[in-house]
């Protein structure tokens, strides 16, 4: 076992369970879907929602539902009159993901949207507090400017996988579309004096930004 394995099994042991439903639906994702990779997992599970109940949003917009893991751990710290809008443009997922969400505990605070954020958002008039873009890595510059003058004034937008498993800092730049979207994205938001930032060194890359007042 390398001692990075070591450390992640420490620190699951020493964090907040993740409950029954959370551990089956994380099991059926590795059976049946064939990136099982994509959802979030224990550890980011668990700080999703903890970042939510820091923050205490009313409104969450997730681009990229997936399975639905990381819709329900911020559902899960939602207030009771709290929503969380996800949208996934896969539509062949629906099948598996909807029974995961409807028959959650959190199945009221949850909008499941099937289609592309970047058409469907603009037209819904609705300002969020928070947003989880975890969706298609050649587009990540244009969620973010579409999210962006949707957020509430000192909201937070949370990109998932900005170190896009080490290739960021590979030397020769990888030619992938997906590596180059996540760098595009990198870049563009370092640059970006309308917002706070920070990047996690968790799991694949965390990034943090907070829309200044």
């Amino acid at each position: 076992m390398q001692e990075t394995d070591r450390i992640d099994d420490y620190i699951l042991r020493h964090i907040d369970e993740e409950s029954d439903y959370l551990k089956a639906l994380y099991r059926d994702t590795h059976v049946k879907l064939l990136r099982p990779r994509m959802a979030s997992g224990h550890l980011q599970g668990r700080l999703l929602k903890m970042l939510v109940c820091m923050i205490r949003p009313r409104r969450i917009l997730e681009i990229g539902t997936y399975s639905g893991y990381s819709t329900l751990c911020m559902a899960e710290g939602l207030g009771p009159d709290g929503l969380l809008y996800t949208f996934e443009i896969n539509d062949e997922q629906e099948d598996f993901t909807r029974p995961w969400i409807e028959n959650s505990p959190y199945a009221s605070r949850i909008r499941f949207v099937i289609g592309d954020a970047l058409e469907r958002v603009p037209e819904m008039g609705l300002t969020f507090d928070m947003a989880f873009v975890d969706g298609d890595k050649r587009r990540y510059v244009d969620y973010y400017e579409m999210v962006l003058p949707k957020l509430a004034q000192g909201g937070y937008v949370i990109a998932d996988n900005t170190l896009w498993d080490g290739h960021v800092v590979e030397s020769p730049a990888p030619r992938d579309a997906q590596t180059a979207g996540i760098m595009r994205f990198n870049d563009h938001v370092a640059r970006d004096n309308r917002v706070e930032k920070v990047i996690l060194p968790l799991r694949d890359g965390l990034t943090l930004i907070r829309k200044k007042q």
